[in-house]
């Protein structure tokens, strides 16, 4: 992956991300490994994984992070 499809990608999620509710917040991409990570608040982990679906990029994984401190 290049730094021009991950903005792509990221790009795409952004476009569509209201309709599911969710907020992605950053993305973090490894082009040697092809690993894409992303930071994103939502209703659910079902929720996030309708976006990338309709964007094309699917995830293998989402993790939820239920606690968090400001």
């Amino acid at each position: 992956m290049t730094a021009d499809q991950l903005e792509q990608a990221h790009a795409a999620d952004l476009a569509i991300q209201q309709e599911e509710g969710v907020h992605f917040q950053q993305s973090w991409a490894d082009p040697e490994s092809g690993t894409l990570y992303c930071l994103s608040e939502a209703p659910s982990a079902e929720a996030v994984q309708r976006i990338h679906e309709r964007t094309g990029h699917v995830a293998d994984e989402i993790h939820a992070v239920p606690l968090s401190a400001r």
